[in-house]
């Protein structure tokens, strides 16, 4: 636990790197000369495979890129979140390492196929400094005051929440939920709900210390302000869904589509225009024809006026058919399906 930094460490690790004080292009090549080790804690195995890690990296890819809209629309700022790790950990490692008083959501899951609850409870944790901007820019605050609130960092560690301010942040963790959500349609489709808000990680009974958890921290950057957002879901969520984080799962061409499904598709595609396009010949002629071609010319295409003329749709073979007219337009009427190319007969 002692490589763990905390988000106050965090935070002054990034405004030192910020204001020059650190040289990156050392740090750089100090971990370049660094031994790649990873410890292995044989007392508590990893639960995860490497195809599963590599599946919720695909999940949480999209839970960025979606929630980079939605916090953008919501705040009215640049605001751009990126996935920056996936790790699991303990429950208790997580909650060390996040401020002592920070703001979590709970959250819990059902499978809408279903209709079954999902086990564990999901979070998401946001520190004081990240819903003080929220807060401020959300009650009509200005990206210029965000940048000059950021050397408050020291008074706001020791924020107390007040009840307007967790309604307005209640409401920001609602659309973070139905981002979450919205991230597994291709896995499975889930329905998540906001069940409570807390502001003291300490008093969470919710799971027991040794419980292993699955950490997903997010990079967000709001104007010039950077911070994190932390996601810890237990193992046991994961576990329900196991065979659906398989790649061989996911990419299955032969999974049929469920009826409603269907007949959404469907619903979606009456309503699609196409383009229909009938062809009356072609003609060949040599370039000094060409350019001395005027008004009043007759060209002779390559078909007789009793021939059926080819229909395409969207550029592909449709229907030969004869024409005519039909309340003062012309018209056509379809005749035989017509098969191949015919552009160049």
């Amino acid at each position: 636990m002692d490589q763990v930094l905390s988000q106050q460490e965090i935070d002054k690790l990034l405004k030192a790197m910020n204001n020059g004080e650190i040289d990156q292009e050392e740090i750089e090549e100090q971990t370049n000369n660094t031994p790649k080790i990873k410890p292995y804690d044989f007392r508590r195995p990893s639960k995860l495979s490497k195809e599963y890690v590599n599946t919720l990296h695909m999940i949480f890819e999209d839970f960025s890129k979606m929630g980079t809209n939605v916090l953008s629309n919501l705040l009215r700022v640049n605001a751009t979140l990126h996935l920056a790790s996936i790790e699991q950990i303990s429950f208790d490692e997580f909650i060390h390492s996040i401020p002592r008083i920070t703001l979590i959501g709970l959250f819990h899951s059902k499978l809408v196929e279903k209709d079954s609850p999902m086990k564990g409870i999901q979070m998401v944790e946001m520190n004081p400094q990240l819903c003080t901007k929220l807060v401020e820019l959300l009650c009509g605050g200005s990206e210029n005051q965000v940048k000059e609130d950021q050397n408050n960092e020291a008074e706001v560690d020791e924020k107390k929440f007040t009840d307007i301010e967790l309604a307005i942040l209640k409401g920001v963790l609602e659309e973070v939920g139905q981002t979450f959500q919205n991230s597994w349609k291709d896995i499975v489709k889930i329905k998540t709900f906001l069940d409570s808000v807390d502001v003291n990680p300490q008093l969470l009974q919710s799971m027991s210390p040794n419980e292993p958890v699955i950490l997903t921290t997010f990079s967000l950057d709001i104007g010039e302000f950077k911070t994190f957002l932390n996601i810890c879901i237990p193992y046991v969520f994961y576990e329900g869904i196991s065979d659906k984080l398989s790649f061989r799962n996911w990419f299955d061409s032969s999974q049929k589509l469920s009826e409603d499904d269907e007949r959404a598709l469907q619903r979606g595609l009456d309503n699609v225009l196409i383009n229909m396009e009938v062809r009356l010949g072609n003609a060949k002629m040599e370039v000094s024809d060409l350019l001395h071609l005027e008004v009043g010319d007759v060209v002779k295409l390559n078909c007789k006026t009793v021939d059926p003329l080819p229909t395409y749709v969207n550029g592909m073979p449709y229907y030969y058919a004869k024409p005519g007219k039909k309340d003062g337009n012309l018209a056509i009427e379809l005749l035989d399906k017509l098969e191949g190319d015919t552009e160049n007969e």
